[in-house]
């Protein structure tokens, strides 16, 4: 069973990388928005894109960070981690930055994004969320890595989830 999962990754720099994430044909459909919803929904205020995150999760089983070179100083990004922890929702991170992106480029490994957000008893989120690192280097080997272990992370994380 595809599960319905929710993508957070840096829309500027990684947009092209978490399309071939979304890609893949592991999640269920349903989870993949075109581009065209973001740019939508980011013209609006605040409080409205706030409620269109909180929507969206609330329909999903795990939030999945794809993480790029500076996705853990995002400020959407930390809102939609912090949302899905207070949802019980499963958690899980994955690495994109050696996924080239459109001009066939890899980037730098960015900062672990659960690593400054807090559980309620104080512990950083990063003890308990899987951050998953491909240990290869060409791009079309971590995408198989990605391809061949996502539907594991993401059951793993909703598992797991509530239990920190």
């Amino acid at each position: 069973m595809k599960r319905q999962v929710f993508f957070s990754f840096e829309y500027n720099k990684d947009v092209w990388r978490a399309g071939q994430i979304r890609n893949m044909g592991k999640v269920d459909n349903s989870s993949t928005f075109s581009d065209n919803d973001w740019e939508e929904v980011k013209e609006k205020t605040d409080t409205a894109i706030r409620n269109w995150i909180d929507n969206q999760l609330k329909m999903r089983s795990c939030l999945v960070v794809l993480i790029g070179s500076t996705t853990s100083t995002r400020k959407w990004v930390q809102y939609e981690i912090k949302k899905a922890y207070e949802l019980n929702k499963g958690i899980v991170g994955i690495y994109i930055n050696k996924l080239k992106d459109k001009n066939g480029y890899q980037s730098l490994k960015g900062c672990n994004p659960f690593y400054h957000i807090y559980t309620n008893s104080n512990e950083r989120l990063s003890k308990y969320v899987t951050c998953f690192e491909s240990k290869c280097l060409n791009s079309t080997y971590v995408y198989n890595d990605i391809k061949n272990n996502i539907e594991n992370l993401i059951e793993e994380a909703i598992f797991n989830a509530g239990k920190y």
